[in-house]
């Protein structure tokens, strides 16, 4: 296995975002969320474009392509990651977490609506499968949520911020299929999306602040580099390599590796149900991306990195 291999850039994307839950959280209180993304991708944009320059990949595009990289980066890394944190803020994270596993149904309806692709009765039962995993596995979450007032504004924002990144993810789709290389493209992306970030925080009366202890300001690095940077790259590369449907069971593996995590750091407790839940999402994700001879690529194979 090749770290350019769909299952390679499936662990790399899945373990790194499946960790950055753990560094979101010390990402919140003292610090506006809109601020933290802000900051966060307009770090992953300078250090992903210095690397561009350094390895002499160019950074030019004509004033129509940064217009659909700028839609990218708006949708993808910009809006999604504002409604996230707010939805976070109404909402149990478990909560977010099953409303946008959702999005493996999202991604191959909008594929199927722009670009005319092939959605399968595979495709379908493999998201039903992830998506009732996801929701078993965070049962205990979903109970307590039902119990808040603000919880249903929080399921609204989570919808809305998963349509969001399905919409991102279109637009990375169609970017890669006009030949724009993934990591200079991603490079502009994410700097339109620290822009939108800032500019809703302005709109909203957000304080621009910055914690300077050492767990915000580690955090904020490895969101940057691994969850940003590195992901990002392993994600959309995978998004061109195998499509958007089978691309998104990165977001119903996620929550899963998260929850390991939790029992090593957080001491969170396994039941029988949610164990159960785990093996629903892994076999939602083996019948995803399972060798399939008769599965036709969503789109061509781009530039290397």
């Amino acid at each position: 296995m090749t770290l350019r291999s769909p299952a390679a850039l499936f662990a790399i994307s899945t373990l790194i975002w499946g960790s950055t839950w753990l560094a979101i959280k010390f990402q919140l209180g003292d610090v506006a969320p809109e601020a933290s993304v802000a900051l966060r991708f307009a770090l992953a944009a300078l250090l992903l474009g210095g690397w561009c320059m350094i390895t002499g990949r160019s950074l030019r595009f004509a004033v129509r392509t940064h217009a659909f990289l700028a839609l990218q980066g708006v949708l993808l890394c910009g809006l999604n990651y504002v409604g996230v944190y707010w939805a976070e803020q109404h909402a149990t994270s478990g909560l977010v977490a099953v409303l946008f596993s959702t999005i493996v149904f999202m991604n191959p309806v909008g594929a199927r609506l722009v670009f005319g692709t092939t959605l399968t009765l595979r495709t379908l039962i493999a998201a039903a499968l992830g998506v009732a995993g996801v929701a078993l596995l965070f049962v205990p979450e979903l109970t307590q949520a039902k119990h808040g007032g603000s919880a249903a504004l929080g399921i609204v924002l989570g919808l809305g911020a998963t349509a969001i990144a399905s919409g991102g993810n279109l637009a990375a789709m169609r970017n890669q299929h006009a030949g724009i290389p993934v990591l200079t493209g991603n490079a502009w992306a994410m700097a339109y999306g620290a822009l939108i970030a800032a500019l809703i925080g302005v709109i909203v009366g957000a304080r621009f602040t910055i914690d300077v202890r050492a767990p915000y300001l580690l955090s904020l690095i490895y969101l940057a580099v691994f969850g940003s940077v590195i992901a990002f790259g392993a994600y959309l590369t995978l998004l061109k390599e195998v499509g958007s449907a089978s691309a998104s069971y990165v977001n119903v593996a996620t929550p899963v590796v998260a929850m390991l995590l939790s029992t090593l750091f957080e001491n969170y407790r396994w039941t029988p149900v949610a164990a159960f839940g785990v093996v629903l999402a892994v076999a939602g994700n083996w019948l995803a991306l399972a060798p399939n001879r008769r599965r036709r690529r969503v789109m061509p194979v781009g530039p290397a990195l």
